[in-house]
């Protein structure tokens, strides 16, 4: 499961400032830097969906920063990655008093006003991988930058087909927030000259299920006879469409790259299905974002640009513009370097 922490602010008035939403509520809030993290905190992690590899080692990096925070951690989730599924969850975590939830959102809109919900009852929200409504949390935990990430993945491909061609994004479900931001960047790169032999076809979308990205990376090679390359912008989607390729004649013929865990992909790296993929860590996502969230549920900061808040193994970390705390920068993987990674 996705480790998605939701910490909850005891104690303090953060939560119904931050129900009022915008940068009034970061300003406003009574930041205490000296305050001592408090012990025994109730986080929450909910991902987009359970049984997803990827949300699974984050999952599992948040409940690591929980034990090390002395507190409390639990994950639930929905079986599909659809925009209302989570707000069920949400509601019940609201009547269970968590002190924190972290969230990847499947949809920003969708789950704001239950999120809103939770920060009137002074509940910090802190949401990572993909974000919601800006004024539905109070920090967002980004893997890396949205603009690096998505120029990245078209430099990727360019590459790999030879800057000339055509290529198709398999992405996730249409409303994910990270999805459509680093796609709108891979947009806006392919405008550069330097690309202006590869012709984008319409983005199709896997919904973040195995068989449904499988079936879609099919049909864009029924449809598309001579595509050069996917990018898969999605842990599901990638490992989904590098399954179709391996055993298909387009094996070696149509590159694939996108984002993706040494671990799916490392059979299909040294098979001569991909050439290279990229990802961050995800473990080290959900550890951050839990520090985060109890750094909100102690009173420490209040998600204000400029705000300094201490993550662990990850040292002090700066909180951004719109409450935005960056991971890193993304690792690329291949052949020479897949096996020193384990996840």
């Amino acid at each position: 499961m996705t480790a998605t922490l939701i910490a909850g602010c005891g104690g303090t008035t953060k939560g119904s400032d931050a129900a009022s939403g915008g940068d009034e509520k970061a300003s406003e809030g009574s930041a205490n830097p000296d305050a001592p993290l408090k012990e025994g905190l109730k986080i929450a992690l909910l991902p987009k969906e359970i049984d997803n590899p990827y949300m699974t080692v984050m999952d599992k990096g948040g409940t690591d920063a929980v034990t090390e925070l002395k507190g409390t951690g639990k994950a639930v989730g929905p079986s599909d990655a659809q925009a209302s599924s989570q707000v069920s969850y949400i509601n019940t975590l609201i009547q269970q008093g968590q002190d924190a939830i972290v969230i990847a959102a499947n949809d920003p809109n969708a789950v704001a006003p239950a999120l809103k919900e939770a920060m009137s009852k002074d509940i910090a929200v802190v949401t990572l991988d993909s974000d919601a409504a800006k004024d539905a949390r109070q920090v967002f935990v980004n893997q890396a930058s949205s603009e690096e990430i998505g120029r990245s993945q078209v430099k990727l491909i360019a590459d790999q087909i030879g800057g000339a061609g055509k290529i198709a994004i398999l992405s996730a479900t249409p409303n994910a927030t990270n999805q459509n931001t680093w796609i709108e960047f891979m947009q806006d790169e392919l405008k550069k000259p330097e690309y202006s032999k590869i012709e984008l076809l319409p983005t199709v979308y896997g919904d973040d299920d195995d068989q449904k990205s499988f079936q879609e990376a099919q049909a864009l090679l029924q449809k598309n006879p001579d595509l050069k390359g996917i990018i898969s912008p999605t842990t599901v989607g990638i490992a989904a469409a590098a399954r179709y390729l391996s055993s298909s004649p387009y094996k070696g013929k149509v590159k694939l790259t996108g984002l993706g865990t040494p671990n799916q992909m490392r059979q299909f790296v040294k098979d001569g299905t991909v050439t290279e993929f990229a990802l961050w860590d995800p473990g080290e996502l959900g550890y951050l974002a839990a520090y985060a969230a109890a750094a909100l549920a102690s009173g420490q900061i209040t998600g204000a640009e400029g705000e300094k808040f201490k993550a662990g193994k990850l040292g002090e970390r700066t909180i951004g513009k719109d409450g935005e705390v960056i991971l890193g920068p993304p690792t690329t993987f291949n052949s020479d370097n897949i096996d020193d990674y384990d996840f």
